[in-house]
């Protein structure tokens, strides 16, 4: 639905930061301008978008996107990884720091990055930096240069240019990122436990499962949350699997540990006991768990423990998955750790959420207002609100469909969602005001974290 500004979209179903409820929302030069009684802006305001019963949401705003362009752009790349996020709904994201050669742990790395994203990227994008062996002095010029903040891992990453972080490793990164005021991110898994569990190769997810247990993300916490008190860094826990972890993070809270936390659509939307034998492409680590698991995520969920809800899009090509259907072993030890749903995040979550009596109020929070005010972004991006860019999204909330992977917009035709029926559907996205999917030619904006921006506190 593209339009001349100024212009005014109307919806009897608008998600605005006080709820939902009928509005109209006025845009000028890529910004909302005001958000009035719905009916109450007239033809003298600019030309009527009316979407009638058709939600009006802001844009989402993905925090945890691995694009790997350069040095891996046969498995995603800017120009596919944006567009996909823009027919989900996604106007911003956040690149992760690895499966890119070089990876984002020198200014120079963050340049070339740069570079190759430029005329690329369909929705706004920035970047996290990262924070390895022996890259400490390279955290303040990264930090300088805008990136978001720095992740570590604390158990191997998988691609051998970015190294996980022993404990004087992590110390000193977290030192050096309190001292500058950075985000710490972290992938939570402990080696000693993952080395300590059995390892049995073959097509049977139980077996998979068993190789990465609960333990290892509680242990990492645990360290990692002991590191955070002597050091005073904010950390963000990454892709929280398991609910055994959350007593952790609010004992933590209660004793004043800086730490928030995020979890995926697919902990929330799937479970260990619906992945097929063979079927690889629902391998991801931390792992998929079970039923009674994914209950205990949504209740924390709801009572606000999680800031933000965020696809981790992680995709490769269909031989590194091992994938039955195009000629793989299905061994999920074997095959590459990683979901590809970038572009079906929001109807995924809708359809879960909507089944446990959530409204898209809640669904705004988590995987809009959330992330954004993570990254300091809140009074520009994700919200419908006077001052911000006009990243907007009409979704229709009952539009059902079935997915089919090779439809979708990400480089390779993987997902675990395939063959799935999601209830809600995206109908156009704007990005600052022009529908992303009208334009010749991409336009998104490299985004930098804003220069006076500290992490908000654990909530």
């Amino acid at each position: 639905m593209p339009f001349s500004e100024p212009a005014v979209i109307r919806s009897r179903r608008a998600v605005l930061p006080d709820g939902e409820r009928p509005a109209d929302v006025l845009i000028r030069d890529g910004r909302i301008e005001r958000v009035a009684a719905h009916g109450s802006l007239t033809a003298g305001h600019g030309e009527l978008v009316d979407l009638g019963d058709t939600a009006l949401l802001p844009g989402l705003v993905d925090t945890h996107v691995h694009v790997n362009e350069p040095g891996r752009t046969e498995w995603e790349g800017f120009a596919t990884a944006t567009r996909a996020a823009a027919a989900g709904g996604v106007t911003t994201i956040i690149d992760m720091p690895l499966n890119s050669v070089p990876p984002t742990t020198t200014p120079a790395g963050l340049e070339v990055k740069r570079k190759t994203a430029e005329g690329q990227a369909w929705v706004d994008l920035g970047f996290w930096g990262g924070a390895v062996p022996g890259n400490v002095p390279d955290l303040e010029p990264l930090h300088r240069a805008g990136v978001f903040g720095f992740k570590s891992f604390l158990a191997p990453s998988g691609v051998d240019e970015f190294p996980h972080v022993e404990a004087a490793d992590l110390e000193a990164a977290l030192a050096e990122q309190a001292r500058i005021g950075a985000l710490a991110i972290i992938h939570a898994e402990d080696p000693a436990v993952l080395d300590a569990a059995p390892q049995q190769p073959g097509v049977h997810y139980r077996d998979f499962l068993a190789s990465r247990p609960a333990g290892a993300e509680t242990a990492a916490v645990a360290r990692l949350l002991d590191a955070a008190r002597r050091t005073g860094a904010r950390v963000h826990i990454l892709h929280v699997s398991s609910a055994a972890v959350l007593p952790l993070l609010r004992r933590a809270r209660a004793d004043g540990v800086q730490v928030t936390a995020e979890t995926c659509p697919h902990y929330l939307t799937l479970a260990a006991e619906q992945v097929p034998d063979g079927d690889t492409a629902f391998k991801c680590c931390p792992p998929i768990r079970d039923e009674a698991n994914r209950d205990a995520l949504w209740e924390a969920l709801a009572n606000g423990e999680f800031t933000a809800v965020v696809s981790d899009h992680s995709p490769s090509t269909p031989d590194l998955k091992l994938l039955p259907e195009f000629g793989g072993s299905g061994d999920f030890a074997a095959a590459w750790g990683g979901i590809a749903s970038l572009q079906l995040g929001l109807p995924a979550v809708w359809t879960e959420a909507r089944r446990r009596g959530h409204a898209l109020a809640d669904v705004v929070r988590w995987m809009s207002a959330g992330p954004a005010e993570l990254v300091g972004l809140t009074g520009t991006k994700g919200a419908i609100a006077a001052g911000c860019d006009a990243d907007l999204v009409a979704f229709d909330p009952d539009g059902e469909f079935a997915v089919h992977a090779g439809e979708l917009h990400h480089r390779n035709p993987v997902t675990p969602y395939a063959g799935r029926t999601l209830s809600g559907a995206v109908r156009t996205t704007w990005l600052r005001g022009r529908a992303v999917d009208t334009g010749a030619e991409p336009f998104g904006r490299q985004l930098v974290r804003p220069v006076n921006y500290r992490p908000a506190e654990g909530s």
